[in-house]
């Protein structure tokens, strides 16, 4: 781990390349080879936005801390699973940066609301100041499951991506429930007619302002909040773990080491490869035309990489769906994934909710779970096992 203290510059020489291996890279669902596409895959992590501790930017609440060193890891990373979700509703999985290419406005539109400053939807000031609902004192840190918790709350003000975003609890997707979060609420002339009442004004369910269309299916950025082993993790579940990362619709994992978060966007061999946010770089002010200055949002050397098995077993997967047909496809990938040999399932993906929790077997838990594994799963996932990094 290297000190949180390290600048941007005398960072970006430290990090190792790729292995030379046959072993495919996968990053958030795109498959690459080592020998053939080294740069699509250096260009493709190149492309996510990289939140890292910032200092000197405006006081959190107006007189509270001016830099997350030490404390702001999770957050970052919070942001960064979320602005990827971000990135696949406005600008597309295939758009890719460039360094000194000029970026079309959605890009700055999307970055804009990472920016370190009170009134960004999902700025460090938000989070931190939402978190305090949450439990959360400004300068704590957080885990998976809290993060999540507050960018859904955030996400409600974004009326720009209009969002649906679910977090699935007790290890459990229920279609039903993201199905009626998804679908229009307000129901509009004609069963099939994408037409919202004259002259609305509604920013609700995808329905923008003035364009008298709607949505059926609103984007949908599915978290769940996970504990995959109790003090490490439990390696019957790595395989599915991979699985996530080669799915299309993957967001990539929040967790990391104990002490650190990671934000983990993909495997190769036995390592997860991701994006560090312990880099100290100075808050970047907009420029009076409303761009920014932007290479330091986009990480410019090889990825790290960290054995999976060194996983802390606290984490939260993350999905985006953009249509309903993205959604069906998710749901039968993992149906699927329930059938391969020796990966025990993450999480239960279930039509309705159960009556309740109290009965495992309604989780149709495989006969042969354990006592522990099945204490494992429903272990509920929570922040006090990280502490704050020692500066």
């Amino acid at each position: 781990l290297f000190p949180a203290t390290l600048t941007y510059d005398t960072l970006r020489f430290e990090y190792e390349d790729f292995p030379e291996t046959k072993e495919p890279v996968w990053i958030l669902g795109r498959k690459y080879s080592v020998f053939t596409e080294k740069e699509e895959i250096l260009l493709d992590v190149t492309s996510r936005l990289w939140f890292t501790y910032r200092k000197n930017f405006p006081a959190i609440g107006g007189t509270g801390p001016t830099s997350d060193t030490g404390w702001g890891c999770m957050l970052r990373c919070g942001q960064m699973i979320f602005a990827q979700a971000l990135v696949c509703r406005h600008l597309g999985r295939d758009w890719r940066w460039i360094k000194g290419k000029r970026q079309m406005d959605n890009y700055f539109n999307v970055l804009n609301a990472f920016i370190d400053k009170k009134d960004s939807y999902y700025s460090i000031h938000q989070i931190a100041q939402m978190g305090v609902g949450e439990g959360k004192s400004i300068g704590q840190w957080y885990g998976p499951n809290t993060v999540a918790q507050v960018l859904k709350k955030l996400a409600t003000f974004d009326t720009w991506s209009s969002l649906a975003v679910h977090i699935a609890m007790d290890n459990t997707v229920v279609m039903e429930e993201i199905r009626r979060l998804c679908q229009c609420s307000f129901p509009c002339a004609g069963a099939g007619a994408a037409a919202c009442p004259a002259g609305s004004a509604l920013l609700y369910n995808g329905c923008p302002e003035g364009t008298g269309l709607r949505e059926p299916w609103k984007p949908l950025v599915l978290l769940i909040p996970l504990r995959l082993g109790l003090t490490e993790i439990n390696e019957a579940y790595i395989e599915t773990l991979k699985h996530c990362f080669m799915m299309p619709q993957s967001l990539g994992v929040i967790g990391g080491k104990p002490n650190s978060a990671h934000y983990f966007i993909g495997y190769v061999g036995e390592e997860l490869i991701y994006l560090d946010p312990h880099t100290t770089q100075p808050a970047v002010e907009p420029s009076d035309s409303g761009c920014l200055p932007d290479e330091s949002f986009h990480c410019q050397h090889p990825p790290c990489r960290m054995s999976i098995a060194e996983l802390d077993p606290s984490i939260a997967v993350g999905f985006f769906c953009n249509t309903e047909e993205d959604f069906n496809d998710w749901c039968q990938q993992i149906k699927k994934l329930s059938l391969v040999r020796g990966a025990l399932p993450m999480f239960e993906l279930v039509e309705r909710q159960p009556s309740h929790f109290s009965n495992p077997d309604v989780l149709n838990l495989t006969p042969d779970s354990s006592d522990a594994d099945r204490l494992e799963r429903f272990f509920d996932s929570e922040d006090e096992d990280f502490e704050i990094l020692s500066l």
